[in-house]
């Protein structure tokens, strides 16, 4: 048996806290996407842009031994820290490529795969199935174990749930109407993302450097295929990985040079991060900006000007 690749059906909107008997609740983690193909024998983990993670994740080569068939599921991967997910530790474990390292990071962050859906069952595809049945079949098909768990679920509580997730200081939560069918590689309504805090996600075009040795990216997004200033925002992560992924320097791709920008250092576009803040100011920058990571599942010509707006 041969299974199909897929792609995740992605959240299609964002909006306050509701409560709806047409919908169930799950608390919003912190990790990475990634559809784990449980065969008799072994384990493909692949993320959202079809690469292959069983490198990075060596001690989850026995995943498909918490399948009682062989299926294809739907999740995250996590490290969790104090009881949290930790993004930073599990985006550490994706961009590390030494087999030294690897082996180090595996003992010391290990990854815990957290199932959400059922694609495919012993060969039978699942996807127009609604939501609640192929959820059944999750829970009667895989068991849990420490490299393994299914995400939990409340109905009618949506409220109640963001308020908790709040006081654990937790991202937030994603409504999913009970009757919705996968549409693998499709943004859908159906579900709903409510967090406590905005993010999106920006092209990188350069960089400022800072006191202690830190450095500032410089963001944008398309628009009509032209790039447009959107601020910038504190690097929190390894310049390394910046520095390795940086093609050539260009000029200034704006047609007028920002202000605060006299120090840049201008990349082509070959970069995708993610920011998380409060609230975008009139200005059309971010209140509070924080960096959470690049994105290598995602393009920078991906990041759209109109999609920022809808927030």
């Amino acid at each position: 048996m041969h299974f199909p690749l897929y792609d995740p059906m992605l959240i299609g909107t964002e909006q306050p806290p509701f409560d709806d008997d047409a919908y169930i609740y799950e608390i919003k983690m912190d990790g990475v996407r990634c559809l784990a193909y449980l065969y008799k024998d072994h384990v493909e983990l692949i993320n959202k842009r079809h690469l292959k993670l069983n490198s990075k994740f060596p001690e989850l080569k026995s995943l498909y031994k918490q399948a009682k068939k062989p299926c294809v599921i739907d999740g995250e991967l996590h490290v969790f820290q104090d009881g949290k997910s930790d993004f930073f530790a599990i985006q550490r474990r994706t961009l590390t490529s030494d087999p030294f390292r690897i082996r180090q990071h595996s003992k010391k962050f290990p990854a815990v795969f957290t199932a959400f859906d059922i694609l495919n069952l012993d060969g039978e595809d699942l996807c127009q199935k609604p939501l609640m049945e192929r959820k059944k079949l999750l829970e009667k098909n895989i068991k849990e174990s420490p490299i393994c768990n299914i995400s939990r679920y409340i109905e009618q509580e949506g409220k109640a749930l963001f308020a908790l997730t709040k006081q654990q200081q937790l991202e937030g939560i994603v409504a999913k109407r009970k009757e919705s069918l996968y549409q693998p590689g499709k943004r859908t309504k159906e579900w709903i993302k409510c967090k406590h805090l905005l993010e999106a996600d920006f092209a990188v075009v350069g960089y400022i450097p800072k006191e202690h040795a830190m450095l500032s990216l410089v963001l944008a997004a398309y628009d009509n295929q032209k790039l447009q200033y959107c601020g910038h925002v504190t690097m929190g992560v390894s310049k390394d990985y910046l520095f390795a992924h940086i093609k050539d320097t260009i000029p200034c791709p704006f047609s007028v040079l920002p202000d605060g920008n006299e120090d840049a250092t201008w990349i082509s576009p070959f970069l995708c991060g993610t920011v998380k803040f409060m609230e975008y100011t009139q200005s059309g920058g971010m209140r509070q900006p924080v960096f959470k990571g690049f994105r290598e599942d995602k393009q920078p010509i991906e990041c759209l000007m109109h999609q920022l707006q809808e927030h």
